[in-house]
């Protein structure tokens, strides 16, 4: 138990922001551990190996979701050590069942590294898919972002690279026990070349970037350092929304072309702060220059009761002569559950989950990303919050429009998770979503992480604000590359490495199915039907 333990906080502090690459050698650990699980049920002991495992891993990795919940301690920190503590116990559940898998279907040495890694990506890719996913800290996402081997995710995108980092980390299990020097020997080899190979595509890719020129857009983030729970107090309205209009007219050698301001940037509807009446638009028309664009977050609401609906969006307007020119908008389709909507609540709510998570009547879903043409901006593909963790969901966005977007603007709302690792983690999976497609990312939040993050992932010298900090960053449009591998053929790659692991454990699936019973309901014998004895 207590290696299983171990051996998931190592592949924990392997991911940023800790970094630890040693830590990789978890996953060779849980692969021994399963390996030697002895006893009249080893199936049940590999499950539950590889539960404590994830519990370990999930913990590290997802510990500061319990600080969303101390914004209203008053109301809700009670619930802070819960949800600490079940979000890593359900996710384990993908652990122990890809382990269970693998102690069923492994083979004999020296392929059963192919087999780990491919039941392993299989249950990612669940994780990452059943009741909405939440594909949070993937294996493949451990490098950091940016990095010579991240630039593999170009090719295979992150599950893809989950499943050669799960395969070449898992290789150096056999040098824990093997029948022989090859068996020993071969894997750790292998990977080690692979890594190299992936090692060096990369630094190539990194060498021959493509610079940022002069003429390209110039972007302004803005980041306020508001925490959460300021936002709810009525005397700080005034306050917020002047950080933000001072932020955005703050003085520099160049105008900016976009501002960009975070995910419910000032707790007003969309309708409120637009209105021409209020006042609240007329002072953003001032704090902006002639035919400047403003990205922003704010919930809007459409229809009438009882027909009224709520959206969480980016909305894009222009400074127009008189007034502001709602240009652009986009409403978020991947809701966070029990926290933008009530999964199920036809059963769930009049359970009291509804007040028990303090729940209105949430937000509706947006129809699935498409790119926008913002006036005065490049074709941009919006991003809110956690849609940034989506692979897929990212790509087929990119590619769902007559024109290929530009750039990724993602605005998030990280001031949820305050100071932790929260937001360090969300940065660098965010910036591979840069690298899969080819395009830069900008990335605003109320509290940090905010960048300006280029078509590596890469973010460059002076163009990011980090937790805690107030400011703005002008930077220069990074260009975008050509569409990627990835973006060209998506995760047919990865079917391919699983066909791989399948191949390898291909005559341990056929001894099984030797071992089924072949008799089929309809197939009775000559003296007919079978009877119970």
């Amino acid at each position: 138990m207590l290696l299983a333990l171990a051996a998931g906080g190592l592949a924990a502090i392997a991911q940023p922001p800790f970094g630890i690459l040693p830590g990789l050698l978890g996953y060779a650990l849980l692969a021994h551990l399963v390996d030697v699980a002895s006893g009249t049920r080893p199936l049940r002991a590999a499950f539950w190996r590889g539960w404590l495992c994830g519990f370990a891993y999930f913990f590290i990795g997802c510990w500061w979701v319990a600080e969303a919940f101390m914004v209203d301690a008053r109301g809700q920190g009670w619930m802070a050590p819960f949800a600490a503590c079940l979000l890593p116990a359900g996710l384990g559940l993908f652990w122990g069942a890809a382990m269970a898998l693998y102690r069923l279907l492994r083979p004999e040495r020296p392929w059963r590294w192919l087999v780990f890694a491919g039941t392993m990506t299989v249950m990612e890719w669940l994780r990452g898919h059943l009741l909405t996913g939440f594909p949070w800290n993937l294996p493949g996402e451990t490098w950091t972002a940016g990095g010579a081997i991240s630039q593999t995710a170009s090719l295979v995108g992150a599950y893809g690279l989950t499943w050669i980092t799960l395969a070449a980390a898992s290789a150096f299990a056999g040098l824990l026990a093997g029948p022989g020097r090859l068996a020993r020997l071969m894997p750790p080899a292998l990977a080690v070349l692979a890594l190299a190979g992936m090692w060096g595509f990369g630094e190539l890719r990194l060498r021959h970037a493509v610079a940022p020129e002069g003429d390209e857009p110039l972007v302004r983030i803005v980041q306020p350092d508001v925490p959460e729970l300021d936002k709810y107090t009525e005397d700080n309205l005034r306050s917020i929304f002047v950080r933000y209009v001072s932020l955005t007219s703050a003085p520099s050698s160049r105008p900016p072309d976009i501002v960009v301001w975070s995910e419910g940037a000032i707790p007003l509807s969309a309708e409120e702060l637009l209105a021409p009446g209020l006042g609240w638009s007329e002072i953003i028309r001032q704090s902006m220059h002639p035919g400047e664009t403003l990205m922003f977050g704010a919930y809007r609401e459409t229809g009438r009761p009882p027909n009224l609906h709520d959206f969480n969006s980016l909305i894009a307007v222009r400074a127009a002569a008189r007034g502001l020119q709602v240009t652009g908008v986009y409403d978020k389709y991947k809701l966070v559950p029990f926290g933008e909507f009530l999964p199920a609540k036809e059963i769930l709510g009049p359970l009291g989950f509804k007040d028990l998570a303090h729940l209105s009547d949430g937000f509706d879903f947006g129809p699935r990303p498409r790119p926008i043409s913002p006036a005065g901006a490049p074709p941009v593909q919006p991003l809110i919050c956690y849609e940034s963790l989506f692979p897929e969901l990212v790509r087929e966005g990119v590619n769902s429009g007559p024109v290929r977007p530009r750039w990724i603007v993602n605005i998030s709302n990280d001031a949820w998770f305050g100071v932790t690792s929260g937001p360090l983690q969300h940065l660098n999976q965010a910036s591979y979503r840069a690298i899969e497609n080819g395009l830069p990312i900008a990335r605003a939040t109320p509290t940090g992480v905010s960048a300006m993050i280029d078509a590596y992932g890469r973010i460059p010298p002076g163009e990011s604000l980090g937790l805690g900090k107030t400011g703005d960053i002008d930077a220069v449009l990074p260009p975008a590359l050509p569409i990627t591998t990835y973006g060209r053929v998506g995760d047919a790659p990865l079917a391919a490495m699983l066909i791989l692991s399948l191949l390898a454990a291909l005559g341990r699936v056929t001894a099984l199915a030797r071992r089924m019973p072949m008799t089929s309901p309809f197939a009775w014998r000559k003296d007919g039907p079978p009877t119970a004895k």
